[in-house]
């Protein structure tokens, strides 16, 4: 656990004090006047030119376009979708119905207009979410943030009148804070949210689950569950499925380890006995477990990376019989799972393709599951279920796309063939490209994936402008998707684009993203850094024409190919990055990472960690790429101290740097589709102006 400084406080160390700690007073004077400069000089230069203006325009007419797919979500008899366009910047919460839906277009009825409600009461309001009461559908608690940060605000709304219930009319309202609200019934909710006094962990997130009548102070809502200051996060929620009514307490202790609670008579809380590791979820009469480590338990062991199931009323009584739904193999993992009424679909990534099947429970909750391949999924790269009405229906939305290949739609009834509703237009020309999969050898062996979209007849003189993404962390898969904006701003003015599947991510399951955590961190970068090598060896490119791409985690990794690495590429972006690994865990949400990097504050973790911190790398001396930062004043997860920092340090060290930091947006970077285009369009006009044949930057040695 960290030991209780203050947020501007050196911890006790051997490093030189860092002069730079003023620039994390994030809203301070002198920090802004920084910014203001830095900004100013990026708008007067790269923002300034013809090329940037074309490419932000581009970008944002795939942001804003009509013709996007419109994703929705069943709630009774309305299908509800929030929108923006450029009509409406900040957004529409709005509603139809299937038969509208199925047509080319639906007539929408408008529930919430963000933008109206901004104007009407003077903040720059971002949407959150809205959780509605089952079964009536008649209640919702809408989630709003002031300009994208992570805190935000929870106001009861009403759908039938469609307006928000005051709290003066007895209206449920969460002031801004990290936490949230969740039903119970009509009348109560579900409260966990700072109320002062102690009541946030030390990483900034709901500490205590309350519930809360309507018309008391919140309070005076009696505790359900109190956590400890250094758990990550608590919280508590209803299940409504009818028949199925349950309560739990969830307390994160951290990343990757948690426990659940049954809350059963007089708020008597009973733990769900599973691994610390292990993923339980219940739906129905079934809980199921997702392993991160292997376990043993009722005389049979399991693989780490495996789904198994059992029926939840006897496993609380102390039955532990499971049935082995997925175990990973060498190049297979689990991906994600999706109830229906009677089926569960899984999504299974096989070298980072999708492939779904169906388990079907057995009748009598005793005995096999039945399985089969899912009817008709599309044999294309990334396919993705999600249930329309898990207590209704068999139906699912499937959601088909990849790199070159524009997103689908369709509807689905399991053991059926599915019902195609929509296309995503082409927003970019796909003639004449193609993608490939490659695999990169790190440097302890291990066969690193990696793909590569660009054009089917590349010279492979070693010339094409490359942008290198990844992210490495935190089991995030990395799978093909389609991108009208990275088609348009690089794709189609002839770079190659290229997604490397590293360790710390999760393509291939649990033992993927452990391979790369707190001393072993440095697998991830030797993995990037591989790939960057087998581009250049296929004479895909070369370093000056190479150039990496990293946002948060991604960022960090990025940084340390700055540090670690200059000379494999000719320019680096780092957006909305970790990049101070000594003080990561004093600054916002950093202090529940540790799972992922380690505790910098104790001395035997901070030796390791300080091989992967890219602001204390950072070597003046060294000759190092053109580099862009990218952050946002508003990012209340990752500190954008971060990125200042770095930036000052490099420029006080005369080395080539950009750096704009976006003033809403939080950890996204943008609170709007303007502001996403400015963002993406920096980034490849960026890479592009220092990647191009015609004006490429060269290591001096």
């Amino acid at each position: 656990m960290t030991s209780p400084l203050s947020p501007n406080t050196e911890p006790e160390s051997t490093e030189p004090a860092d002069p730079r700690l003023w620039l994390e007073e994030v809203e301070g004077a002198d920090a802004l006047a920084w910014v203001r400069e830095r900004n100013a000089r990026t708008l007067r230069t790269l923002a300034a030119t013809d090329e940037f203006a074309s490419a932000r325009d581009a970008v944002r007419a795939v942001l804003d376009s009509d013709a996007k797919i419109a994703e929705v979500s069943k709630l009774g008899d309305f299908y509800y979708n929030f929108w923006k366009d450029a009509d409406h910047p900040l957004g529409l919460w709005r509603r139809t119905t299937l038969a509208e839906y199925r047509s080319a277009n639906p007539a929408w009825e408008t529930v919430i207009d963000l933008d109206a409600l901004a104007a009407a009461e003077g903040v720059h309001w971002v949407w959150h979410g809205a959780a509605v009461l089952r079964p009536a559908f008649r209640k919702a608690l809408v989630s709003l943030s002031r300009g994208g940060s992570d805190a935000d605000v929870t106001r009861e709304f009403d759908l039938v009148a469609k307006a928000f219930v005051a709290p003066e009319h007895g209206g449920f309202f969460r002031p801004e804070s990290k936490g949230g609200l969740g039903w119970i019934d009509d009348d109560t909710v579900y409260a966990f949210t700072n109320l002062g006094d102690g009541a946030s962990t030390t990483s900034g997130y709901p500490r205590v689950a309350r519930r809360w009548t309507r018309g008391t102070p919140q309070e005076s809502a009696r505790t359900v569950y109190e956590g400890l200051a250094g758990d990550m996060y608590i919280s508590a929620f209803r299940m409504h499925t009818p028949g199925f009514e349950r309560d739990f307490v969830a307390r994160s202790l951290a990343f990757y380890s948690s426990e659940l609670f049954l809350v059963a008579g007089g708020d008597r809380l009973l733990k769900v006995e599973v691994p610390l590791s292990a993923e339980p979820s219940i739906r129905r009469e079934w809980l199921l477990v997702e392993l991160r480590d292997a376990w043993t338990t009722g005389g049979r062991s399991y693989a780490a990376g495996s789904l198994l199931a059992t029926h939840f009323d006897r496993f609380m009584q102390g039955e532990r019989d499971f049935a082995v739904l997925f175990e990973p193999g060498p190049t297979r993992s689990l991906a994600a799972t999706t109830w229906t009424r009677n089926h569960l679909v899984v999504n299974v990534l096989d070298h980072v393709k999708s492939r779904l099947h169906v388990l079907t429970p057995p009748a009598a909750g005793t005995g096999p599951w039945e399985r089969s391949e899912f009817v008709g999924a599309p044999p294309i790269g990334s396919v993705h279920a999600r249930a329309v009405d898990a207590d209704e229906s068999d139906e699912v939305w499937l959601t088909a796309t990849d790199y070159l290949t524009p997103s689908t739609l369709s509807l689905a009834t399991v053991g059926q063939a599915p019902e195609l509703l929509k296309s995503m237009p082409a927003f970019f020309d796909a003639r004449g490209l193609a993608v490939e999969q490659h695999f990169a050898t790190s440097d302890d062996g291990t066969r690193v994936p990696y793909f590569t979209v660009g054009p089917a007849d590349l010279a492979r003189d070693g010339t094409a402008p490359t942008l290198l993404y990844g992210y490495g962390g935190f089991e995030i898969s990395l799978t093909p998707g389609y991108s009208g904006a990275l088609g348009r701003a690089w794709l189609a003015q002839g770079g190659v684009y290229a997604v490397a599947n590293i360790r710390g991510g999760g393509e291939y399951g649990p033992r993927w993203h452990q391979a790369a955590l707190r001393e072993n961190r440095h697998r991830a970068y030797e993995d990037f850094a591989a790939v960057a090598q087998d581009l250049v060896a296929r004479r895909i490119t070369s370093p000056s024409h190479l150039g990496a791409q990293g946002g948060s985690n991604g960022g960090l990794l990025a940084g340390m190919m700055l540090t670690r690495y200059p000379e494999r590429f000719g320019a680096v972006v780092i957006e909305v990055p970790l990049l101070d690994m000594r003080r990561y865990t004093r600054l916002l949400a950093g202090a529940s990472w540790m799972a992922e990097y380690g505790d910098p504050d104790d001395p035997a973790q901070w030796a390791f960690i300080r091989t992967f911190s890219p602001y204390h790398l950072f070597d003046a001396r060294r000759d190092c790429p053109p580099v862009l930062f990218t952050t946002s004043t508003r990012d209340d997860r990752v500190h954008p101290a971060h990125a200042r920092k770095m930036a000052a340090a490099m420029i006080e060290a005369g080395k080539d740097v950009t750096y704009y930091e976006n003033i809403e947006g939080g950890h996204g970077g943008a609170a709007n589709n303007e502001q996403a285009a400015t963002m993406q369009a920096l980034a490849y006009r960026f890479l592009w102006e220092r990647l191009n044949p015609r004006d490429h930057w060269t290591l001096r040695r």
